[in-house]
């Protein structure tokens, strides 16, 4: 059986699209790799589709989604994204907080999307 990894995040849109995106990618069908958001928005970052297109990843078949109880309770790992007190702590879940900042004040080349897929892409899984 493969292990599970959920990357959570709150809108599921930016940083948890790119860490499942890029897992999936490096993983070549060894995990199965989730991703959901708290508050899911209502599109993907354009800029993070952008730059994970630009890395030769296909991001056509995603699209902000939900957290369920299905995929909390699925996962080996959930890998939470700067979520805070905004993702649900499901007990007995082994939890990684990667502090992957966006904020708006932040200079893109520390914070965008750029730096931060590159973040995510050499994070340890």
């Amino acid at each position: 059986m493969k292990p599970v990894v959920l990357f959570l995040c709150i809108h599921n849109s930016g940083r948890s699209l790119a860490a499942k995106v890029l897992l999936d990618h490096y993983a070549a069908g060894r995990v199965d790799v989730r991703s959901a958001g708290s508050e899911p928005g209502d599109q993907l970052n354009p800029s993070v589709v952008a730059v994970l297109h630009e890395r030769g990843l296909d991001t056509t078949r995603e699209f902000p989604k939900p957290l369920t109880n299905d995929d909390a309770y699925a996962a080996d790992v959930v890998v939470t994204m700067g979520c805070g007190d905004a993702c649900p702590f499901y007990p007995g879940k082994r939890y990684l907080d990667w502090d992957l900042r966006t904020r708006p004040d932040c200079p893109s080349s520390r914070c965008g999307p750029s730096s931060t897929t590159s973040t995510v892409a050499s994070r340890p899984y």
